[in-house]
């Protein structure tokens, strides 16, 4: 059972970290795992979490470490002798570790290596600091078990048991030349159901899929998608392994992904969390909301500078919402269609005149049948006929353009190598309702003698 932390819970722990009741809080968080008791220092003060910690294994907290959140692990840990951080270091797998160093000062990262117990480990982490952090290089983690492709099954079946404390996760061996190249891998099973003395050579599989240290961490994630892997190896130019991405780093990615995406749609600009402090919460979303309110004013200068019409129709008013608010939902459903081809690759080798007459199709049958409803509805107001037309007939041709630009903004932004999120939400909310109010009163004036 997934667990959840409960306003009762963290208030009883805070309690008792604050009274120095240590036997309750051992007891507490005995029952927890690592990445729950993390949720919980999560939202306590430096103070509180630095006791919590004190009273923990040093491997239970190297695990807690890992699972904290950035913004709160950094400022955290610097609380601490460098001594105390490499402790915890020690148990930390080499990508995390190198995340860690990578936010802390010169000095302090230096001496942390050097108070590593493993010569191999601090090895490990230092070639994993030269690495971007977004790319494959920086995602990698160093331990791994490979096997040298002239060995037997035997030999493979002692470097597992001479490796397996220092890797968690084994799925397959990945097999290397005398070179360390990586040739290709040997899953567990294969290992376990041969005999002693054959050759790794006759039982491996070749031709894997492979990463290379400076491919993205998007393209990187959307491989181990696309070919369902549950590790990858990472290898260099000249093909040599140089270790393994895992596919809990590949969630961290996809998740990180997803919310950047989801704050540029609805107009958040910077990556935020709702416990950052109000500046950052400000400077975040004020830039899209004052697009948004610019538009609002040119929508509103432009229905004035159809006032007199107005007055002799006042009636036409009151479909103003109804057509901006169209326009707006029909302009971000097409574009998050779009969005999500974009994101899956889907659109290579797409005719976009075949996508553009498909969204054309599918928009004429939605307008149709939209500007019907809307015709009956307003006749049944007892608006008249003429008024039903000009609405319906308004609304058929909103359809149409915003579906129009939900589908080419995404497309175009894309090819010039801008976020194609950037099209969705405040943007093609905004362009649409001054596109929907430019049809409605056009509409108007060719069908309606003022």
């Amino acid at each position: 059972m997934s667990f959840v932390l409960t306003k009762d819970l963290l208030d009883k722990v805070e309690k008792a970290v604050d009274t120095k009741n240590s036997q309750f809080v051992e007891n507490e968080l005995s029952r927890l795992r690592p990445a729950d008791i993390s949720t919980v220092l999560n939202e306590m003060d430096t103070e509180q979490a630095m006791f919590v910690m004190d009273l923990l294994a040093v491997e239970t907290a190297a695990e807690i470490i890992s699972y904290l959140d950035e913004d709160v692990c950094i400022p955290f840990i610097r609380n601490y002798p460098s001594e105390t951080i490499a402790q915890w270091i020690n148990h930390i797998d080499s990508d995390d570790a190198a995340d860690i160093l990578n936010e802390l000062p010169l000095q302090t990262r230096e001496e942390i290596i050097a108070f590593l117990d493993s010569k191999e480990k601090a090895d490990y982490i230092i070639d994993l600091l030269h690495y971007e952090e977004d790319c494959a290089g920086g995602l990698m983690a160093k331990e791994l078990i490979s096997a040298n492709i002239n060995w037997t099954v035997i030999q493979a079946i002692e470097e597992i048991r001479r490796q397996a404390e220092k890797v968690e996760k084994i799925y397959s061996l990945y097999v290397v030349d005398n070179q360390e190249r990586l040739l290709g891998r040997v899953s567990l099973k294969k290992i376990i159901l041969s005999n002693d003395e054959t050759r790794i050579a006759d039982i491996y599989e070749q031709g894997i899929v492979a990463v290379k240290t400076y491919q993205d961490e998007d393209e990187v994630a959307e491989i181990m998608r696309k070919y369902d892997l549950a590790a990858v190896p990472v290898i260099n130019e000249r093909g040599k392994l140089m270790g393994r991405i895992t596919i809990d780093d590949a969630v961290d990615v996809i998740t990180e992904q997803a919310e950047e995406e989801r704050q540029i749609i609805t107009g958040i600009s910077e990556d935020i969390e709702e416990d950052d402090n109000v500046l950052m919460l400000t400077r975040a979303r004020l830039p899209w909301l004052i697009i948004g309110m610019a538009g609002g004013l040119m929508g509103a200068r432009f229905i004035g500078l159809f006032e007199k019409d107005l007055a002799i129709l006042p009636a036409m008013a009151f479909f103003i919402p109804l057509i901006t608010a169209t326009g707006g939902n029909v302009g971000i459903q097409s574009s998050s269609i779009v969005l999500q081809s974009l994101a899956n690759k889907s659109m290579i080798g797409v005719n976009y005149f075949q996508r553009l007459f498909k969204v054309l199709i599918v928009a004429i049958i939605n307008g149709v049948v939209i500007s019907v409803i809307v015709f009956g509805f307003t006749i049944i107001l007892g608006q008249t006929i003429n008024l039903a037309g000009i609405v319906a007939i308004s609304l058929f041709f909103v359809v149409l353009l915003a579906s129009f630009m939900g589908t080419i903004t995404p497309l175009v932004l894309d090819k010039l190598g801008i976020n194609p999120a950037l099209a969705a939400g405040p943007f093609i909310t905004t362009a649409n309702d001054l596109l929907g109010l430019a049809v409605y009163f056009s509409t108007a004036h060719m069908l309606y003698s003022f």
